[in-house]
């Protein structure tokens, strides 16, 4: 497993599809994972720390398992079948641990919501990870400023 920093979540062009970009934590590779829009929001209010009225779907989950005494300890990109990503939430409550499946964009939402860190399988990373080359990181620092502009609004 290899630790991942969620760079963020930006609209791939010209499809207009949301992506969610992680990081290796000590390394070059980036993965990208085309998610839905709704998943973007909820990703994207996590990171500028918007909060709503009442509580979105992941923060009701977040809600959910705090008050049942479930520790979510870390989520895991496990696979890439036929062009899906897979992931796991391992949990903890009362000493026993628990694995639950889904998908890697609710997983990342319920991460982001907790500050919970995320990992990816290495065979993950070797068949779907990009590396930016140092010219390329230039595109990386436009998309950073990109998120410092962009609201959750735009991924409706």
């Amino acid at each position: 497993m290899i630790e991942m920093n969620l760079v963020g979540v930006r609209i791939e062009l010209p499809t207009n599809q949301p992506i969610v970009l992680l990081k290796e934590r000590e390394g070059e590779r980036y993965l990208p994972i085309w998610i839905g829009a709704m998943e973007a929001t909820a990703i994207a209010f996590a990171l500028q720390g918007i909060v709503t009225a009442r509580p979105m779907t992941h923060d009701l989950l977040k809600n959910v398992l705090q008050e049942t005494g479930v520790s979510v300890e870390r989520i895991v990109i496990t696979e890439l079948k036929e062009g899906t990503f897979y992931a796991v939430i391992h949990m903890t409550r009362d000493g026993s641990s628990y694995e639950v499946s889904s998908r890697p964009s609710d997983a990342i939402a319920l991460a982001v919501r907790g500050d919970v860190p995320i990992f990816a399988n290495e065979d993950v990373l070797t068949e779907a990870s990009i590396v930016i080359r140092d010219d390329e990181e230039q595109e990386v620092e436009k998309f950073r400023e990109f998120l410092e502009q962009v609201n959750p609004e735009d991924f409706a």
